[in-house]
């Protein structure tokens, strides 16, 4: 099968995924005004021991966190298909497997990147602001949606692998401790040595202060190697997550049904 139509093929699930948007709008409404909910809560809860500049410091974290709840967003729209029969049919047509997970993570990244551009405008209404230029502040919003591509493939591989919707809510549990196992909303410095280390670790903290530092925003600093090389490891984070959950996605999808 030529390239051309792999990407046809993809494109066409893609536009599935889209549909389905239009017809649906309050599932994709909710989804976006969830983290803007969490941001303000803790905008406005936090706001008096960390000081005024807090969103400054809140908002990169969010936007990271944001991209670990898309996981969530992507499993659950896998085991639907499977539990719907939708992903057997297409296994029965004659069209690329790649393009039926590359379709999902097209359109999920697309939800992903609307899901951004909501949030800095929440961001924006409660005084947070990027202070170095359009330019970097495009770059730190590139590395959010890179580390968003890569949990993409993870969400596709695990709704595959679980194929039942209980799965997710096991998923959805587990999110929660690693996004706030992070520098998103505390300062890994401030935790016991090893909840520390593993915080820093986190690929999820190496986005948020590369965030924080491109967008010009105050953040918790650190002389380890992996804080002060963060812009480097997000972006290396992520392409080892896709090398790693890509084939395993689609490998797993040709798998179904032997």
């Amino acid at each position: 099968m030529s390239v051309r139509w792999v990407v046809a093929d993809a494109w066409t699930l893609t536009l599935r995924a889209l549909t389905h948007w239009t017809r649906q709008p309050f599932v994709l409404l909710l989804g976006f005004l969830f983290p803007v909910l969490v941001l303000l809560m803790f905008a406005y809860l936090l706001r008096g021991e960390y000081g005024d500049n807090y969103p400054e410091i809140l908002v990169p974290g969010m936007l990271a966190l944001t991209t670990v709840f898309g996981l969530e967003t992507t499993m659950t729209a896998i085991v639907t298909d499977a539990n719907r029969g939708i992903t057997d049919r297409f296994r029965s047509l004659p069209m690329a497997a790649s393009a039926v997970v590359s379709g999902r993570a097209f359109a999920d990244l697309l939800n992903g990147a609307v899901g951004l551009v909501v949030l800095m405008a929440c961001g924006f209404a409660i005084g947070w602001s990027w202070h170095d230029g359009l330019g970097n502040a495009l770059a730190a919003i590139g590395l959010l949606l890179l580390l968003r591509f890569a949990l993409i493939w993870l969400g596709v591989w695990l709704g595959l692998v679980a194929g039942k919707p209980e799965s997710v809510v096991a998923v959805q549990i587990l999110v929660w401790p690693l996004g706030f196992l992070s520098n998103a909303f505390s300062d890994p410095a401030t935790m016991p040595g090893w909840l520390g280390t593993i915080a820093e670790w986190n690929p999820l903290s190496s986005t948020v202060a590369a965030t924080r530092e491109l967008f010009g925003n105050p953040g918790w600093g650190g002389d380890s190697w992996i804080a002060t090389h963060s812009v480097e490891m997000a972006i290396v984070w992520p392409v080892v997550l896709t090398a790693i959950f890509f084939p395993l996605a689609v490998a797993r999808y040709r798998a179904l049904g032997r």
